[in-house]
């Protein structure tokens, strides 16, 4: 059973893959984000389990971002979720109403796709992903054994069509030659409207357990993907941005890590079944903030 408890344990086990973070903090409750738009220019959302789950919006995340408009706060989305391409990400958004900007998505499947090693790829994405933002020699992996040993390195969007049959082909052909494993989702599992699915970095992890080196992940909590972001708030300080996420060990360290002040989420994510406040004492992470919806 894919469950908060278990997941959250999966994040503990790698804790030495993520990157450090600053000594723990002291987190402040707050009823909504708004309590504190007199310390922060730009608030940065997870998508899922903050905005939404799955297909669904969260209740009262579209007003919460004009809220942040009227007081002319900046607002941008950043997002393990790759199984989309730009366009594709762009239009879900559109799809829940959240009324945002194009420049105001970036995604880890963007920091991925800037980080690829030369060669013919092996694309592990979902069938309807049409693969039209990448400009290379290319290999859609399925059940074909063939396939897996014809390319050069490995590129891990989606695990919604993968399955254990697929991640054996996949180790076995690794098994006789080991080549780099480009992960654009570090996430372990995402919550969605019927409980948590497993993410591409919980496949990523196996092969880095397997195969010592070969992982490259992207997204957070991952460094290119702040990067990406800061570009395009080129005028407001680091510790005037805040993250706002459901996830401990993706969207707090990796915020806290890069600077960042953070928002940790509890209402409906991956901390919604859990204590909150002993989840923070076990795993010796802290947010800035804490609210339960933002």
């Amino acid at each position: 059973m894919l469950d908060a408890e278990t997941i959250f344990q999966g994040y503990e086990a790698i804790r030495a893959r993520l990157p450090d973070m600053a000594a723990p903090r002291e987190m402040t409750d707050i009823s909504t984000i708004l309590d504190i738009t007199d310390r922060i220019d730009a608030f940065v959302f997870d998508a899922f389990g903050v905005l939404n789950l799955g297909e669904r919006l969260i209740e009262g995340a579209d007003r919460r971002l004009e809220d942040l408009r009227a007081r002319d706060v900046k607002i941008r989305v950043l997002t393990n979720a790759a199984s989309y391409d730009r366009a594709g990400a762009i239009a879900k958004f559109q799809r829940l109403g959240l009324g945002l900007h194009d420049s105001e998505i970036v995604t880890s499947r963007e920091a991925a796709l800037q980080g690829l090693p030369a060669g013919v790829l092996g694309v592990i994405a979902a069938d309807a992903d049409r693969l039209a933002d990448i400009s290379r020699p290319c290999v859609r992996l399925g059940d074909v054994a063939a396939d897996y040993d014809a390319v050069d390195a490995f590129l891990f969007f989606s695990a919604a069509d993968w399955t254990e049959e697929r991640q054996k082909l996949l180790v076995h052909s690794m098994d006789h030659r080991v080549r780099p494993v480009i992960v654009a989702n570090a996430d372990l599992a995402a919550p969605r409207e019927q409980g948590f699915t497993l993410e591409p970095g919980h496949f990523g992890h196996r092969l880095e357990d397997a195969f010592p080196g070969c992982v490259r992940f992207f997204g957070k909590p991952f460094e290119a993907v702040y990067h990406l972001v800061e570009r395009t708030l080129p005028d407001v300080p680091r510790d005037r941005i805040a993250m706002c996420g459901d996830t401990l060990h993706t969207d707090i360290v990796g915020a806290a890590a890069f600077g960042w002040r953070t928002v940790l989420v509890t209402g409906d994510g991956l901390l919604a079944g859990l204590d909150s406040t002993a989840c923070c004492d076990r795993s010796g992470i802290h947010a800035d903030w804490r609210v339960r919806r933002i």
